[in-house]
């Protein structure tokens, strides 16, 4: 199974009690037997052609009001993350793990080497991250430097979360002891999936690299958008959908007036920039003009 969505159904199916968890076991197998036996939607989520927030967009859509709003979740995360060929058998392999996290008995992911874990964690953590207001991004920064901080400069409390002799029940306890009331309830959750998710050794490694990734998640929750005309709200709705459908995530939008764009908008989210304003056009006009006379003026002299 792919890591990153492991790390997503974890954090997810988590949030279940188990009658709802039998639900969507129930909801998952269906699909899963669905899209095995119709080979035109076989064929229609595995085009290569299709973006990924497309290709997740339209899993929505398909899925919207006939099943769990979870099964929704689930399926378009994975469509997003998983190669367009592969995810057929993604689907079935999700269904396998919520099989799994059905049982009764404890289960612990297996041990994946340094990037997949962290991608494991970045899953877990793209699935905490969108029950979260933009605006509290920043304490759940915060809270996890402090605690990467606290395990390096102690160094029993740091021997003990990275001894892979003591169980996984017995660190995530002592996290919980030491975070509780004391760092937000997001910014426990994601602590306590390192012990899970991550490697014994990379604690601290891991937890600086979901400040890291909490930041940018923050950018590519928020579209700056500049507009030549103050946008109604059906222009707003429509450009919100969107920018849903192209970044995979839901978006807030902060917009600016700017008159000097003649016209259209100009957006920013996260490392995307979209130059959609007739001052933009008209820029790349002119640089194609002024190429196209130097190419002339080039042959001409020669």
């Amino acid at each position: 199974m792919l890591a990153k969505l492991e790390g997503y159904a974890a954090a997810v199916l988590a949030t279940l009690d188990s009658s709802q968890l039998a639900q969507v076991v129930e909801q998952l197998e269906s699909l899963d037997v669905t899209v095995r036996s119709r080979g035109d939607l076989r064929a229609a989520l595995s085009d290569t052609a299709i973006s990924p927030g497309v290709r997740s967009a339209i899993i929505r859509d398909l899925l919207n009001t006939r099943v769990n709003a979870v099964v929704v979740r689930l399926a378009s995360y994975a469509a997003l993350v998983a190669p367009a060929q592969d995810l057929p058998v993604v689907l079935s392999e999700l269904t396998h793990e919520a099989v799994v996290t059905s049982r009764p008995e404890t289960q612990y992911p297996v041990q994946l080497s340094l990037l997949a874990s962290r991608r494991r964690i970045s899953g877990s953590a793209d699935a905490v991250l969108e029950d979260v207001a933009v605006d509290d991004y920043g304490a759940i920064e915060e809270d996890l430097f402090r605690w990467a901080r606290t395990i390096e400069s102690n160094q029993e409390l740091r021997r003990v979360l990275v001894d892979r002799d003591v169980s996984i029940a017995g660190r995530q306890e002592l996290t919980s002891q030491l975070l509780s009331n004391k760092v937000t309830a997001a910014s426990l959750k994601l602590a306590l999936y390192v012990i899970e998710g991550g490697r014994p050794r990379d604690v601290v490694g891991s937890l600086d690299f979901l400040v890291d990734y909490t930041a940018k998640a923050r950018d590519w929750r928020v579209a700056r958008v500049a507009t030549a005309r103050s946008l109604d709200d059906q222009s707003r709705a429509q450009l919100l959908a969107a920018l849903e459908v192209i970044t995979g995530k839901s978006v807030d939008i902060q917009v600016v007036d700017d008159p000097s764009l003649l016209g259209g908008v100009l957006i920013h989210v996260g490392d995307l920039r979209l130059d959609a304003t007739t001052k933009g056009r008209l820029n790349s006009l002119r640089e194609s003009i002024a190429t196209e006379v130097s190419s002339d003026a080039l042959l001409t002299s020669n």
